[in-house]
């Protein structure tokens, strides 16, 4: 007499860690507000940090109101050696404050700011280890790459902006004249304002080849249709371009340049990972 077959049951479970699955409601609960305890304690610290450091984080911060700025130098040097002689002329952009308690809420807001960005790669570490025992193994290694590419184009964003965007926004913005007789009185919250909006802008918009990997693993673009709007994207990127800089041809090819760049890298990645199979529990949560 035959034995009949036992069903086949394959548990998700199988392949991820048991006190996940076994953990209850207020388990999850209890170790969330662990992590957002720690959390807390070390974006405090960080912005403590900055704070207590405030020469040396506004020297950073303001360093391109001044022609004496590395971009300033660096491209002058790069063009002398390839026998281009130029010279910036030399500025300084004075900043002012019409309130009263304007300094030290901009130092208290900016210290805060800095003081996230600083602990980023802690909080990144808390949120992925309190997700990764919920997947499978081949989950965890995509998910530890995705936010770790995330995170690394992000900053990129934000470095360019600090070191190209930004101070050639300045220069024109803050040395701009419609006649002698008028002068411009620059605030130190409005220079502020349009220092961390700008870095965001661009460490938004560099996430867009992390972005389009994730979107051609899922199916959901693919390299035949995009890659017939080239001539729209650059359009785009003009007008992106053009919003965000000042209305100077230098600057502008400066941001247009590195973004049509981004966009033909995500092209790339569309055209070589789009097809290409996932794991269906991964992909159905992203």
């Amino acid at each position: 007499m035959q034995n009949p077959k036992k069903p086949q049951n394959q548990k998700r479970g199988k392949n991820r860690n048991s006190d996940s699955s076994l953990m209850t409601f207020s388990g999850h609960l209890e170790v969330f507000r662990q992590m957002l305890l720690r959390t807390i304690v070390v974006v405090f610290v960080s912005s403590f940090l900055v704070f207590y450091f405030k020469d040396a984080t506004f020297e950073i911060i303001l360093a391109p109101c001044d022609s004496d700025f590395i971009t300033y130098k660096s491209l002058e040097s790069i063009l002398s050696k390839i026998g281009i002689s130029f010279l910036f002329e030399k500025f300084e952009v004075s900043l002012i404050t019409t309130e009263l308690s304007s300094q030290f809420m901009t130092h208290f807001s900016t210290s805060l700011y800095l003081g996230l960005l600083i602990s980023s790669p802690y909080i990144l570490f808390e949120i992925i280890r309190f997700i990764t025992p919920a997947l499978y193994e081949n989950e965890k290694k995509i998910s530890w790459t995705l936010m770790l590419s995330m995170y690394f184009m992000f900053l990129l964003g934000m470095t360019i902006n600090y070191f190209v965007i930004f101070p050639f926004s300045v220069r024109f913005l803050g040395t701009y004249s419609v006649a002698a007789k008028v002068h411009s009185t620059i605030t130190l919250d409005s220079y502020m304002d349009t220092f961390t909006s700008l870095s965001l802008v661009m460490g938004l918009i560099f996430l867009l080849p992390i972005i389009s990997y994730i979107l051609a693993i899922n199916d959901i673009v693919c390299y035949d249709k995009i890659s017939g709007y080239r001539k729209h994207a650059i359009i785009v990127i003009a007008i992106i371009a053009a919003v965000i800089t000042p209305p100077d041809v230098m600057t502008l090819l400066l941001v247009v340049i590195p973004l049509y760049m981004l966009f033909e890298l995500s092209l790339w990645i569309v055209k070589k990972y789009h097809r290409i199979s996932m794991p269906s529990e991964f992909t159905s949560q992203l």
